[in-house]
């Protein structure tokens, strides 16, 4: 059996169970000296100048746009095909999303359908990095430079990733990032984290993650509880050390899955657009999706769908009144993802590959 994810600790289970002591031993759960550090080690692996810790990546969506004013009356594009977290984080800022068809080769939000998407309502572009692909952000910078709209990167997943050399979560005034377990990053339970190029953005998404507390007991506006715990903050720390290696290992093994499925019949496999494609995960298009899966199943190959339904097909949406996209329709009837991790060996996805040849 070939399992889809393997989330226990590895070759870093020595480094998590260390911090996770120090921890436990300094007696310091929240709000930090864990986080402190994390918060600038994970900026400076961005190239970001500020990293703020919160709860989970919803969170870090939502407060960076309230942190850039964006909420009632205001119209933030995004993508449908994504975890439905990216549109109602919008929504928990107060904002409408608003639902741009994607690129039927990226994946990714198409900016051609963001520029049609704009109207005088229109604050904020949300691209999201999907599956570790970066979006074509050059282009959508320049829709967003066109009508004066601000940028937040939604990089849940996609850590490390560069578009076009630049490293995502630049191109905009703030970048989300969750750290759910399945992630690139990942810690053992809940996290994100917000970055910033702005001090005063940084410092306004700090008060917000605590309460809107100016100091204690002293709450100067409407804010949340939603805080990277110390026990997660060092955990990642211990894990970020890590990380370039194991995206060093997803794109060697997404290369292999590349090479092995070259030219095999009823499959479509999404082109890397970028080499700063991170692999958080490998999807493929079947228009026999649920049979090609059984038939992986039954040759002990494990498979997920990521994501069946497009957004904005959603019940938790309908009050937005979201357009029809086509392509994402399409795109969520046929994708499902591959087996891909650090620690899955080069002989598993050759395996894989072969198994879904000949499905």
């Amino acid at each position: 059996m070939i399992p889809f994810l393997q989330l226990k600790p590895g070759q870093d289970a020595g480094d998590v169970r260390a911090a996770i002591d120090r921890v436990i031993e300094r007696g310091w759960f929240v709000l930090g000296p864990e986080l402190d550090a994390f918060e600038a080690e994970f900026a400076a692996s961005t190239h970001a100048a500020h990293a703020v810790g919160v709860g989970t990546g919803t969170d870090a969506i939502a407060i960076a746009l309230r942190c850039l004013g964006i909420g009632p009356g205001d119209e933030v594009i995004t993508s449908p095909l994504s975890a439905a977290y990216s549109a109602l984080a919008i929504m928990m800022a107060g904002a409408r999303p608003v639902f741009a068809d994607i690129d039927p080769d990226r994946l990714t939000i198409d900016p051609a359908a963001v520029a049609a998407a704009v109207t005088p309502k229109t604050a904020a572009i949300l691209p999201v990095h999907l599956y570790g692909q970066p979006a074509d952000m050059p282009a959508i910078a320049a829709v967003a430079a066109r009508h004066n709209l601000v940028i937040v990167e939604d990089a849940c997943q996609a850590h490390l990733a560069t578009c076009g050399g630049r490293p995502v979560g630049s191109f905009g005034a703030a970048a989300a990032y969750s750290f759910y377990p399945t992630k690139n990053l990942g810690a053992l339970g809940d996290g994100g984290a917000v970055t910033f190029a702005d001090a005063s953005l940084a410092d306004r998404a700090r008060r917000l993650r605590n309460g809107g507390q100016t100091d204690r007991y002293h709450h100067g506006e409407f804010g949340v509880n939603s805080r990277l715990d110390e026990l997660q903050a060092a955990v990642l720390r211990a894990r970020l050390a890590y990380l370039p290696g194991w995206t060093a290992s997803r794109r060697a093994l997404a290369r292999a899955y590349r090479h092995a499925l070259d030219g095999a019949t009823g499959i479509v496999v999404p082109p890397e657009c970028d080499p700063g494609h991170v692999y958080h995960l490998f999807p493929v298009l079947s228009e026999q999706r649920e049979q090609v899966r059984a038939a992986l199943s039954k040759a002990g190959v494990e498979t997920l769908v990521h994501y069946p339904i497009p957004i904005p097909r959603q019940p938790a949406v309908a009050e937005a009144q979201p357009g029809s996209c086509p392509v994402a329709d399409r795109v969520c009837a046929q994708v499902f993802s591959l087996p891909l991790y650090p620690s899955l060996s080069m002989a598993a996805a050759h395996q894989a590959a072969d198994a879904l040849r000949r499905a």
